[in-house]
């Protein structure tokens, strides 16, 4: 058992190179930016990806640490009728792309969630983002994957074993969520 604790900590220190935390916190700063603008963040993402997407705007709606007002934050994997009636009809690929083309707008933000970065429907999403103007921060493990070419502000680790990539996801998030509350509402950054 301390083996196995001891290897997974090795590679979540060697997942969080300088770099990665440089591009955590311009997330961060993206993030702050577009919410005093009054702009809403998109999240979505597959399976355990979808339940990060709606952990991350569980975290901005309701609060991370602090008890402050709610921030325009809406996981596109939530809405029962409208994932199955555009499914049902269209194709499971542009389930996410179809409300962002119809929610987004330029100033928003798309943040797409794959461990693989193969997820034909995230990728899909960020492209007709970037049609629209609308920024996109990718997550993914597999150095991005198919999602690099698509992403203005990439969160990439080169890890491809699952489960570590979705940890390492958690930890990512919970420190954005975490900065982006310090900085809205108190001014006190960690």
């Amino acid at each position: 058992m301390d083996y196995w604790v001891q290897d997974k900590l090795r590679s979540l220190e060697a997942a969080f190179t300088v770099e990665y935390c440089q591009a955590i916190d311009s997330v961060v700063d993206l993030i702050v930016k577009s919410f005093q603008q009054g702009n809403t963040l998109f999240i979505c993402g597959n399976g355990g990806s979808a339940s990060d997407a709606q952990h991350i705007a569980a975290e901005f709606i309701g609060r991370f640490l602090i008890n402050r007002k709610g921030l325009p934050a809406i996981a596109l994997s939530t809405n029962p009728a409208t994932l199955t009636a555009w499914t049902n009809d269209h194709e499971f690929e542009t389930i996410f792309s179809r409300q962002i083309e119809s929610l987004g707008k330029p100033g928003d933000i798309i943040w797409g969630i794959s461990t693989s970065g193969k997820s034909q429907n995230v990728i899909r999403a960020l492209k007709i983002a970037k049609e629209l103007g609308i920024v996109t921060i990718g997550m993914s493990g597999n150095n991005g994957g198919m999602l690099k070419e698509i992403t203005d502000y990439p969160l990439f680790v080169s890890e491809q074993h699952t489960p570590l990539v979705q940890e390492i996801h958690v930890i990512t998030y919970h420190r954005i969520c975490e900065q982006v509350e310090l900085n809205l509402f108190t001014k006190k950054v960690n």
